[in-house]
């Protein structure tokens, strides 16, 4: 159960899931994910710095740039964690059966 209340710590922060969803399209350098996110590269790399030790992002060196991208495999084994927690019936936003969707 820390196990998964540590995933949920470091996914409460709104810059670190902004980093995922920007990764989930391409590799990028710090200096890229600064630039889209509008923070400094440092405030960056402090937030990959708590993904890589989650396991969430790897690095790829090319040269003087570092590039980093999501490791997909751990993603998918928090995807797998978070669905035993939430037991609620919801499936990708559908409604279940014995609930009406609002109109």
């Amino acid at each position: 159960m820390k196990e998964s209340a540590d995933l949920f710590k470091i996914l409460s922060v709104d810059k670190r899931i902004e980093i995922i969803e920007l990764l989930k399209k391409e590799p990028m350098s710090v200096n890229s994910l600064a630039d889209k996110l509008g923070i400094t590269q440092s405030a960056v790399s402090q937030h990959l710095r708590v993904l890589k030790a989650a396991g969430l992002v790897i690095d790829n060196r090319q040269g003087y740039w570092i590039y980093y991208s999501l490791n997909k495999h751990a993603l998918e084994k928090c995807r797998q964690r978070l669905n035993r927690i939430c037991t609620c019936g919801c499936l990708g936003g559908q409604v279940s059966k014995n609930k009406k969707k609002k109109i």
